[in-house]
């Protein structure tokens, strides 16, 4: 997708991320889909986390659908 589309996207994770960095996580923009789908790694402490999944829905995603027109979801990849 657009190069301003990635930026949204990682201005948005920039917004969540001090929350992530106080548990030891992250999160990476690996890419974005055609279809509005986000490609995410978490990284750190986020890595096999049983809260991950939560944190990926609650957290990640429904920051991103709110600050990003056309997103429609978020998947972590390894």
């Amino acid at each position: 997708m657009s190069n301003i589309l990635n930026e949204k996207v990682e201005k948005a994770l920039d917004t969540i991320r001090p929350y992530l960095k106080a548990d030891g996580g992250d999160v990476e923009l690996v890419q974005v889909t055609e279809s509005g789908i986000v490609e995410v790694k978490l990284t750190g402490a986020c890595v096999g986390c049983p809260m991950s999944q939560m944190t990926l829905r609650a957290g990640v995603e429904r920051a991103l659908i709110r600050e990003v027109p056309g997103i429609r979801r978020v998947e972590a990849v390894n």
